[in-house]
């Protein structure tokens, strides 16, 4: 028995991506802004625009895919429902932001895929109130495991 594959189709992102390309036109150093204007737009930077943004502005597929990997804030693919960064400098870590993160780790493993990511970083500036996670863009203080938990039930 053949199995059907319920992937959606593709879509064309190219006019979005022209689009960007064109209020991009002529700025020098326009790779980092157009990146990020994809990204706002998409979600994620798809593999397939990659060869339009170098075309687009007179640089190799290797450079553009370059940067795209370099800068961790970049995506390749839909970002996850939700999004869990946790603090991990030294104010947070002081504070029990490893245990924390800990916590997530289990929250995170019995998702399905696709719900929730999660991500380490290194300074959120709420080290007056750590530890500190970021959900979806929105910061939050003085986290505990049940806090967090609160947050992601809300």
């Amino acid at each position: 028995m053949d199995s059907v594959r319920t992937d959606p189709a593709p879509q064309d992102h190219s006019p979005l991506i022209q689009d960007i390309l064109t209020r991009h036109a002529g700025q020098p150093g326009s790779l980092l802004p157009i990146l990020h204007a994809v990204q706002d737009t998409l979600g994620h930077i798809p593999e397939d625009a990659v060869g339009m943004i170098a075309a687009g502005i007179q640089r190799s597929r290797a450079e553009v895919h370059g940067v795209i990997h370099f800068y961790t804030h970049f995506r390749t693919t839909p970002p996850a429902r939700t999004q869990v960064e946790v603090c991990r400098a030294e104010s947070c870590q002081a504070c029990g932001s490893e245990a924390l993160y800990r916590h997530a780790e289990q929250r995170a493993a019995g998702q399905p895929a696709g719900q929730m990511s999660l991500a380490p970083v290194y300074c959120l500036g709420l080290c007056a109130q750590s530890p500190a996670v970021m959900i979806n863009g929105q910061p939050h203080a003085r986290v505990t495991p049940e806090k967090l938990d609160a947050l992601l039930e809300s």
